[in-house]
């Protein structure tokens, strides 16, 4: 069930050079080459854009790690453009390290990913992630199996043991670089990282947010009303904060800033022209609609309850 990698000769430098092993003639040696962290910040390829779901996954799947494991591994799902790599879904991948070599469960990553194929067809294959706050040499080896399996994948590290104070978020890709038929050497070079959601994903990362200063309490998701009262609330608090400033450019208390005028006249021109009756009969004509429908709901539950209770009598 598990396919093995032996590990030929992989030791880890940090320097970009070629050193005097490469002049070695075995030509499946392979070296791992990290960027220095001076040379970090200089970032190319594409922009990955992560999903509060993937997150949630790799903590979770590291959590439920197995006795004795040091880190877990997984593949990761998304979709692909010219710019940017945008990863939304991932899975686990049952694996087993040790000092000499690594074993991955190649055919349940081939199962989960066909399962993951019916339920969602656009997604494809974009990279794997890895636990822990460096990148070891048995990456070389597992990247090398995931690049079979995508083009140029992505290597996503997450520090789920926080060795730095906060849980750092790493995305690399690599390359092969040495002197031809000699050693060859692979460089992982950094990613700019961005986080996207959509709704769904922003109601429970703002539920989180509410367990941020006091982990021990226990927060519910809001009624849909409570929900569009807050919404309500923080559109009147932007709103003041804008007419605060008007007012203090207007005054002289506070220098224009053209490009807040800009925005201001767009979210202006946005603004549907409609008096205040109208839009007074279509919200009730809508809200009527909704009560309707809630009130339809409702019954026809009802209806099956008690059809349920009458079968069993």
């Amino acid at each position: 069930v598990f396919k093995e990698f032996k590990m030929v000769a992989v030791r880890p430098y940090r320097s970009l050079g070629i050193d005097s092993a490469a002049s070695s003639s075995d030509p499946h040696q392979i070296k791992l080459y990290e960027l220095p962290a001076a040379a970090q910040m200089s970032v190319y390829g594409p922009v990955v854009k992560i999903h509060p779901v993937v997150l949630a996954s790799i903590g979770d799947s590291y959590e439920r790690r197995n006795e004795g494991a040091s880190r877990v591994i997984g593949t990761l799902l998304g979709t692909i453009d010219k710019h940017s790599v945008e990863v939304t879904n991932c899975f686990s991948v049952p694996h087993n390290e040790s000092e000499d070599e690594v074993a991955v469960d190649m055919e349940f990553a081939k199962n989960m990913y066909d399962l993951h194929k019916r339920v969602s067809p656009s997604e494809v294959i974009v990279g794997w992630y890895a636990t822990g706050f460096e990148i070891t040499e048995h990456s070389v080896l597992i990247h090398e199996y995931y690049s079979r399996e995508a083009t140029n994948p992505i290597h996503l590290t997450m520090d789920t043991a926080l060795q730095s104070g906060k849980m750092n978020i790493r995305a690399y890709v690599s390359a092969q670089m040495g002197v031809p038929g000699k050693t060859v050497g692979v460089m992982f070079t950094p990613l700019s990282v961005k986080y996207k959601y959509y709704d769904t994903e922003r109601i429970g990362v703002d539920l989180l947010q509410r367990t941020r200063d006091a982990p021990n309490t226990t927060n519910g998701l809001t009624s849909d009303l409570c929900q569009v009262g807050g919404a309500a609330g923080r559109v009147q608090d932007m709103l003041a904060t804008v007419l605060t400033y008007i007012e203090d450019v207007l005054s002289g208390k506070q220098t224009a800033d053209n490009s807040v005028g800009r925005y201001l006249m767009d979210l202006v021109n946005k603004v549907p022209k409609i008096t205040a009756e109208d839009f007074e009969t279509m919200l009730n004509s809508n809200i009527n609609d909704l009560l309707m429908v809630t009130y339809l709901s409702n019954l026809t539950q009802a209806q099956i309850a008690l059809n349920e209770k009458i079968v069993v009598l």
